[in-house]
């Protein structure tokens, strides 16, 4: 334990992940070091809590003001350019990258065990 967390010291203090070993530094990259130290990609983790909050939104009802905001659109007039991303429009892209993006996922949400499958899968899969 000691000596994992003085090592976790030496890689959060020292750029680009050099550990020193006896008098050479060995360099490691970002994949070496998360499977050396066996955290999890924060990407991976991000997504897989915005699809499972989704889901639990999207069982709530269309009654509750979480869900209409979720999925609602603002009325009035919008301002120029790009449109803001969404969480709803994250959710979709996190779909197609699984390869569910053509399904509503409001009904594949009300499923606890399917969704909580796809929640799993997106918190698996390999990110660049």
């Amino acid at each position: 334990m000691g000596r994992r967390k003085t090592a976790y010291k030496i890689v959060v203090r020292k750029p680009k992940g050099k550990i020193p070993i006896g008098r050479t530094k060995l360099r490691l990259h970002n994949e070496e070091l998360n499977d050396l130290y066996s955290s999890p990609n924060i990407v991976r983790v991000i997504k897989s809590r915005r699809m499972r909050w989704a889901g639990h939104v999207a069982r709530m009802g269309e009654e509750r003001w979480v869900y209409r905001i979720l999925v609602g659109k603002p009325e009035g007039k919008r301002p120029l350019g790009r449109p803001r991303r969404r969480w709803v429009d994250n959710i979709r892209t996190d779909l197609q990258v699984v390869g569910c993006g053509y399904m509503d996922w409001i009904e594949r949400a009300q499923d606890r065990d399917r969704w909580r499958t796809l929640v799993g899968v997106v918190m698996s899969l390999r990110v660049p």
